[in-house]
């Protein structure tokens, strides 16, 4: 039987499942995307004993997810989804590196970043009950901080891009009690947002603390309260560190998280 590529179709939404569960933390993402919205917009490639791989295609083709697996499958699957040509990519590097060089992308942005994952039983003692979800009328504060993080993790400015589109997703966040801020002496000076959810865990992103108040614990007392308050209904969570922030991976580190296979992020023109 040859390999076929197609589109997933609700009645593949067990199989997927099954198949992105059986690397849970590389697949976390991947994991809060089906719970929340389906099989919609997920390509699979099938063979003889059936899914063998998968990608996500969000933002109108513009943004692929590929699944953990093996890197020729995911070449070859990105090879059989129509007029595929996408903008942006974050997965396992391996399965990254295949898709960029099966679709000839020429990204100005290649950054390895470290996956970390931890569950309640490797957190440490760290916690501060002055972490909070982020309301609607913090959106003029928290909206700084947010494209603090983009520049710095991204090395691209959205604001240049599509600023009310930018603003409209930070506000969504906030609505849907994704974002969490820590304020210090008297303004906004932490965030931090859960970026996918399912039974599973979630995936944190967006970590950001405004430069002339890090240093202070800021980071590792929110992670770690975040961490803990998520821990106590998940089974696990995730967090990708980008390659060279050392900074950021020891706060990981400290606060129980462990370094899994590295990622990768990648943007193109």
């Amino acid at each position: 039987m040859t390999a076929r590529v197609e589109p997933l179709r609700p009645q593949d939404a067990d199989a997927l499942h099954a198949f992105l569960a059986a690397d849970i933390n590389h697949n976390l993402y991947l994991l809060g995307v089906l719970e929340e919205y389906g099989v919609e917009g997920f390509w699979g490639l099938f063979g003889e004993e059936g899914l063998k791989s998968a990608l996500f295609v969000g933002g109108r083709g513009g943004v692929v997810i590929p699944s953990a697996s093996n890197p020729s499958d995911i070449a070859a699957l990105a090879h059989g989804v129509p007029e595929l040509k996408p903008r942006s990519g974050v997965g396992e590097k391996t399965a990254v590196d295949a898709m960029v060089r099966a679709l000839q992308m020429k990204p100005w942005l290649s950054s390895v970043q470290r996956l970390f994952a931890v569950s309640a039983d490797d957190l440490g003692p760290f916690t501060n009950p002055a972490l909070r979800l982020a309301r609607e009328e913090d959106l003029d504060a928290v909206f700084p901080l947010a494209l603090g993080a983009v520049r710095e993790v991204m090395k691209r400015d959205p604001l240049e891009e599509d600023a009310e589109r930018f603003r409209a997703r930070v506000l969504h966040r906030i609505r849907t009690r994704r974002t969490y801020v820590l304020e210090a002496e008297g303004a906004l000076v932490f965030k931090i947002d859960v970026g996918s959810r399912s039974q599973h865990g979630a995936e944190l992103e967006g970590l950001y603390t405004l430069p002339e108040h890090r240093r202070l614990g800021h980071a590792t007392l929110s992670l770690g309260q975040i961490s803990r308050h998520l821990l106590s209904s998940l089974p696990r969570l995730t967090l990708r560190v980008n390659e060279e922030d050392q900074s950021l991976a020891g706060v990981a580190r400290k606060v129980g998280y462990v370094e899994q296979r590295n990622m990768r992020i990648v943007i193109a023109d």
